[in-house]
């Protein structure tokens, strides 16, 4: 595990295996260079491979002995008035990145954007730390070659003028988000023969252990005498159980003021169920429990960043499978609530997992609500692989939710509830059918839940279903699990 420390030196003055400088675009030599010498061998070097600091672009310059560190590491910032949180994880994950690939055992960096961007000192240095860990991550359990394994640097020294107790403090928390993140990627990247619903609630089980929280684990027969019919119908066609996981935590040293409860979807295994899904969009379903994992990973980290609220989980879990017993096309659910539904489509079983749970959720009185979910294909047709959807009852709780977000390099966008289109959702045989036509499913997915919700209570939907796992790589995150929305929760609550 990479360790970090920190120095007020001059980055040129660093022994180290490698060293990483930015530069924004248009900008002439990097930052922190003060020996001329090396500043001209690095602008010649950059000259040589037509490197104009666009972000994302990066040059490794070997010292051949002459100075220092054995290799310079120059990654492209973009455009200074662009330059925000999202920016300065990439420019870092890159560097450690590419540190990697040349097996690095120390790197030196100074902090990306220094001056640009309304960043805090302190969470400079979380950005930075972030940057590192969650770049350099990769699920590498089930590989036996060396060379396939992930190799970050065993130690980062940061080049910084920021006051020592910030810095300590922006590594502690980047420790603890990065950590949590890691979590959820591992819980989302297993595979769905081992990430089963049982093997969920032992490893909810390990965490809480572990960090001092409070859990309840609810079976089969708790769910029926609950009556949570389309939960249990979701699961009807799999040999394995379904669960509900309670997770509690309380802050130390006094009564919380609030209590917000998370509800996660955690399908650990989507075919599709009789609506089956085609070949190529059922590889990757071992991913649709990501909002379950994203809900028990934010709740490990809140006793490090010190959360001041009360904070209950819900983890809903089951498989949608085929099989004789199977819920059909035609069936009608009475929900926990009381409300019924009519199936149209067995393939929108994430909805019915989570009405049960959230039904469940309000029995705890919260104070606010936010759930997550890969919910929609619609959702990333709307707003692509990267981004996610938030939409709710509660305006200010959506735009806090977006706003902290993009305070930590994730992309949130809000979406409307259009009352109208809950017209979609009609029935001749029930209270509402569980999916409508093609156009606004994201809309209509997060109508269909704000009915099961008390209007009386703050609300808000993350659609997670575009960047919780990714097909191609980024310099955040390689392919596999994300741990999309676990940054966002855990500053959210933390800041509450």
């Amino acid at each position: 595990m990479t360790s970090f420390g920190t120095t007020k030196r001059d980055l040129d003055q660093i022994s180290a295996d490698a060293a990483a400088v930015f530069m924004f675009h248009g900008q002439k030599t990097p930052a922190g260079i003060t020996n001329k010498k090396l500043r001209d061998s690095l602008s010649a070097a950059l000259a040589d491979e037509r490197f104009e600091g666009k972000g994302g672009q990066a040059v490794v310059m070997n010292s051949n002995g002459q100075f220092p560190a054995r290799r310079y590491i120059v990654v492209g910032l973009g455009k200074k008035e662009k330059f925000g949180p999202a920016m300065l994880r990439d420019a870092v994950a890159i560097a450690a990145r590419k540190a990697e690939v040349a097996r690095v055992g120390h790197l030196a960096m100074t902090i990306p954007g220094e001056g640009a961007g309304a960043i805090s000192p302190r969470d400079r240095v979380v950005g930075l730390v972030e940057g590192v860990r969650l770049g350099t991550y990769k699920f590498d359990r089930y590989l036996n070659e060396d060379s396939k394994k992930s190799h970050p640097a065993e130690e980062v020294t940061i080049v910084t003028d920021i006051a020592p107790s910030e810095v300590k403090e922006g590594i502690r928390v980047g420790d603890a988000t990065s950590a949590a993140t890691i979590l959820a990627r591992d819980l989302v990247t297993e595979p769905a023969g081992v990430m089963t619903p049982t093997e969920m609630a032992k490893r909810a089980s390990a965490v809480a252990r572990a960090k001092g929280i409070t859990i309840k684990i609810l079976e089969k027969k708790d769910l029926e005498k609950l009556g949570m019919g389309a939960f249990l119908a979701v699961n009807a066609g799999s040999s394995e159980p379904p669960k509900l996981i309670h997770l509690v935590y309380r802050p130390k040293g006094g009564k919380a003021k609030k209590r917000i409860a998370l509800v996660g979807k955690g399908i650990t295994f989507d075919s599709g169920g009789l609506n089956l899904k085609p070949t190529g969009f059922m590889e990757t379903m071992k991913c649709d429990m990501s909002g379950a994992a994203a809900v028990l990973a934010a709740i490990s980290a809140l006793a490090e960043v010190d959360a001041k609220v009360e904070v209950h989980g819900f983890m809903a879990m089951t498989e949608n499978m085929i099989g004789g017993r199977a819920y059909k096309p035609g069936d009608v659910l009475k929900t926990m609530r009381g409300k019924t539904v009519e199936v149209t489509n067995t393939d929108a079983e994430g909805r019915l997992v989570l009405i049960d749970a959230l039904a469940y959720a309000q029995t705890h009185k919260p104070d606010a609500i936010i759930d997550l979910a890969t919910l929609t294909g619609a959702c990333v047709v709307a707003l692509g692989p990267l981004a996610s959807g938030v939409m709710g009852n509660d305006m200010k709780l959506v735009e806090a939710i977006c706003d902290t977000g993009a305070e930590v390099g994730e992309k949130m966008w809000p979406l409307p509830l259009y009352e109208e289109y809950l017209e979609i959702m009609a029935s001749d045989v029930a209270d509402l059918r569980n999916s409508g036509e093609r156009w606004g499913g994201a809309l209509t997915a997060g109508l269909f839940l704000q009915e099961f919700v008390d209007e009386k209570t703050p609300w808000a939907h993350m659609d997670i279903a575009g960047p919780a796992f990714q097909e191609r790589e980024t310099p955040m995150a390689r392919k596999g699990g994300t741990g999309a929305g676990v940054r966002t929760l855990v500053r959210y609550l933390a800041s509450l």
